[in-house]
């Protein structure tokens, strides 16, 4: 994940709170008002920005397990738009094995906001797919997202 897009994130994050704050103070009755809209507003900017850290580390971490994997991002896509399923967004996630033997799929897709900022990522295995075939599988984020995000193949190996 770049750290650059993480940095956005926490800092659109933060403006949002920022501006939150500053719309309550206007209409605030006391200054304890006041304190308790920047607690929540500090809370929600920090949790925000660990859901999205940990979830990006851990992908990480799952991709780094693969052993001997070829970059296949070009052999994998996204099969139409996410859906809300259970309160996460998914998204149907489908590899087509241009090679002559069997492989597995190990693949992190990234869910994004309207803006492209990025909300959540998760590994989705594709196991079994036919030399000359093609086969599906659900990537399903790891809490619930807000609105309708885009979801994005971040990296993809065959094995």
């Amino acid at each position: 994940m770049n750290r650059t897009r993480i940095r956005t994130r926490a800092r659109l994050a933060t403006a949002a709170a920022v501006t939150a704050l500053l719309a309550l103070t206007t209409t605030a009755c006391s200054e304890s008002d006041v304190d308790k809209a920047k607690d929540r507003a500090a809370s929600a900017t920090a949790k925000a920005g660990e859901a999205v850290s940990s979830a990006t580390e851990a992908a990480a971490s799952k991709m780094a397990e693969v052993k001997d994997g070829v970059d296949a991002k070009a052999d994998v896509k996204v099969d139409g738009p996410t859906k809300s399923e259970d309160s996460r967004t998914t998204a149907k996630i489908t590899a087509t094995n241009a090679t002559d033997k069997k492989a597995d799929y190990t693949v992190s897709v990234n869910f994004r906001d309207k803006d492209g900022n990025l909300l959540d990522t998760a590994v989705l295995n594709i196991t079994d797919v036919e030399a000359a075939q093609s086969k599906s599988g659900t990537a399903r984020s790891n809490r619930s997202l807000d609105g309708t995000p885009k979801a994005e193949i971040g990296k993809a190996l065959r094995h």
